[in-house]
């Protein structure tokens, strides 16, 4: 277990120099334009994004979208072009962008979206825009130091109060932006320069113009190459005032310089946003959990079982000492009969099996650096066309359980594995989209991806289901190591703390645990616009999180079995599935402590897919304990003697 723990966190912490084949670096020569494309704006308040151009900035006289990937629509991207001009190592100061009149309406919208904390998101060379800012933290010695931190985009705007020059309750917009773009140059390796950081320090100021506006000579008083714009002046506002509009010119600085930073290491700015030594506590903890368990296991294997074995399966000539015999070896005839509801466990297992294939699959690639966020939509896209084509997987292992029930309309169950999981998926989904489309967000989904969606499904996932279930047809029925008789066993009365509710809450306590410093890492990827790419750790902890699930588990389903009590197979599937439970409990905590939301609409958002995500998370725990611990009874059933 060590030496596994040890191969596996030093192939995962050297994961990120890894980029996704196909992307590769750019070379500009002198003054070459760089592209800046703009796209969506965003908020942790709301989680409703919108299009740059939802707000009147200065527009292009056509604006064109990017071609996006799938991922890229389902993550509310929209990609567009802009009026910044930027050329390679070409320094710009005071740039006027657009100088524009805002009526009373267009004032209330910045207003609103400043209000809501919205970010602005660019892209320059498929990078990202970053935001500077410094913390003060205390290192091993005690002393005082700044530690850099960056922040995704840049802020629209402030409200005033605090800053100097501003008043409490009024909203200002940044419209002077200084954009500061890092190059790398080597020419015994490459001809030209390659673009490796992109950070924007954005400002507001309330431009004053010199002389008469001209379209060839447009100076202003604020802002000149020799007196740039800095924090203390007087800032630009968009709240209503007693005019009926007001007047922003929206300028910009471009500054470049030299980086010893190389292209293959650029992102490393933004990946290294968390503190590693917070990944490692929890590869820790998670392996003191594992250990644990692990010898509780090995107990029980070792000295309980076989001692048990050796018992039960020499011959014994006092019939007094075959009459007290007592324990799991008495439920050999019933432990192997169908539960109820066989049909749902079934379906359940199934589609486990297909989001354990997809969630392995993708996190293979990702620790191989095939998921870079260099290609924005690709982990998206990934999780969507993994589980599409792990439907075969669902096919095949839950018509193989089925069978082993000696359930026979394999057709009409394989339909319900198909559509039952997606479905709820689908319905949750759809709801949520039309709520966010009422709201005019670009996160709301285009009728014409809905289709796509619908596409994959039914062209693809159901088929791949009905293959997987012939295939499992064809192999014919699993037989059980011992066929249950015809009378059902009388199970003894249970003790309280044996009960299924107490069991099956107590069993998800461990597999919740070994992982839920790592979903909170996740859970601000997801909510709070963070990149996460610590993919070398995530492996490590999915790992830990399948032996604790496996081994809690057995350990519930043998003491449960030690008091004759044979109705295991929906305790083993709860009993790890019930982690679930506390993810979703802890994301109502996380939505308390860490979560600002202020519409009702945002607020469905989260825990409409926060139940989605603990759902899927039910089914590959439960899985994941239901299978272990079969294969674990049947191990312990197939090495005793009966008549």
């Amino acid at each position: 277990m060590t030496t596994l723990l040890f191969i596996l966190l030093t192939f995962g912490l050297h994961t990120h120099g890894f980029y996704l084949p196909g992307v590769a670096p750019r070379q500009y020569d002198y003054g070459e334009p760089v592209e800046l494309k703009v796209n969506k704006l965003d908020s942790v308040q709301t989680q409703l994004p919108y299009d740059y151009y939802s707000l009147p900035f200065c527009a292009p006289t056509k604006i064109e979208e990017s071609a996006e990937n799938l991922g890229e629509v389902l993550s509310g991207d929209r990609i567009e072009n802009s009026l910044y001009k930027i050329q390679m190592k070409t320094i710009e100061s005071c740039k006027v962008l657009c100088r524009k009149q805002y009526g009373k309406d267009d004032l209330k919208h910045f207003e609103e979206r400043i209000k809501e904390e919205y970010r602005v998101n660019w892209i320059v060379d498929n990078m990202p825009a970053a935001t500077k800012f410094y913390t003060q933290e205390v290192d091993a010695n005690g002393d005082l130091q700044y530690q850099t931190h960056y922040e995704k985009g840049y802020a629209l705007g402030f409200m005033g109060g605090e800053a100097a020059l501003t008043e409490a309750g009024v909203a200002y917009v940044n419209n002077h932006i200084r954009i500061h773009l890092h190059y790398h140059e080597n020419p015994a390796s490459f001809y030209g320069y390659r673009i490796v950081g992109f950070e924007v320090e954005p400002f507001s100021v309330k431009h004053e113009i010199d002389g008469e506006w001209k379209e060839t000579n447009k100076k202003l008083l604020t802002c000149t190459p020799l007196h740039k714009v800095t924090v203390g002046m007087t800032p630009q506002p968009v709240s209503l005032s007693s005019k009926d509009t007001e007047e922003i010119i929206w300028t910009y600085d471009v500054q470049w310089a030299k980086s010893d930073v190389k292209w293959a290491s650029r992102w490393d700015l933004y990946l290294k946003m968390t503190d590693s030594q917070i990944h490692w506590f929890s590869i820790i903890n998670s392996t003191a959990i594992v250990l644990f368990l692990s010898a509780m296991v090995a107990m029980i294997m070792m000295r309980t079982l076989h001692r048990d074995f050796r018992r039960y399966n020499e011959i014994e000539d006092d019939e007094e000492a075959k009459r007290e015999e007592t324990g799991w070896k008495l439920v050999h005839t019933d432990v192997f009969r169908p539960p109820e509801f066989a049909t749902l466990l079934c379906v359940m297992v199934g589609t486990g099996y297909q989001l354990l294939g997809m969630a392995i699959t993708t996190l293979f690639f990702a620790v191989l650096g095939f998921l870079s966020p260099a290609n924005r939509g690709a982990l998206m896209l990934a999780l969507l066309l993994l589980f599409v084509f792990m439907g075969v997987f669902a096919g095949y292992g839950g018509t193989r359980l089925y069978m082993f029930f000696k359930l026979t309309n394999w057709i009409s169950f394989t339909f319900w594995t198909a559509i039952t999981f997606p479905g709820i998926c689908f319905i949750i989904f759809f709801i949520l989209n039309m709520l966010v489309w009422g709201e005019k967000s670009t996160g709301a989904v285009p009728f014409s991806t809905l289709v796509t969606l619908i596409v994959l499904w039914f062209g693809i996932s159901v088929p791949l289901v009905y293959l997987g279930s012939y295939f499992a047809f064809k192999r014919g029925r699993p037989k059980p190591v011992k066929e249950p008789t015809l009378i059902p066993t009388h199970i003894p009365p249970q003790q309280w703390y044996l009960s299924s509710v107490l069991s099956i809450f107590v069993g998800g306590i461990l597999p919740f645990g070994a992982c839920f410093i790592e979903i909170f890492f996740i859970m601000s990827s997801v909510w709070l616009h963070q990149f996460y790419y610590m993919f070398g750790f995530l492996f490590i902890v999915f790992v830990i999180l399948v032996i604790t699930c496996a081994e809690i588990t057995i350990v519930m389903c043998y003491f449960q079995l030690c008091h004759e009590d044979y109705h295991w197979w929906w305790r083993a599937f709860l009993t790890a599935g019930s982690s679930a439970i506390y993810l979703f409990l802890y994301s109502i905590m996380y939505f308390c402590t860490k979560m600002q939301i202020v519409k009702a609409v945002s607020t469905m958002l989260f825990f409409g897919y926060m139940f989605l995500i603990s759902l899927g998370f039910f089914l590959v725990t439960g899985t994941i304990g239901f299978v272990s611990t079969f294969y674990f009874v049947e191990l312990i059933y197939s090495s005793i003697k009966t008549d």
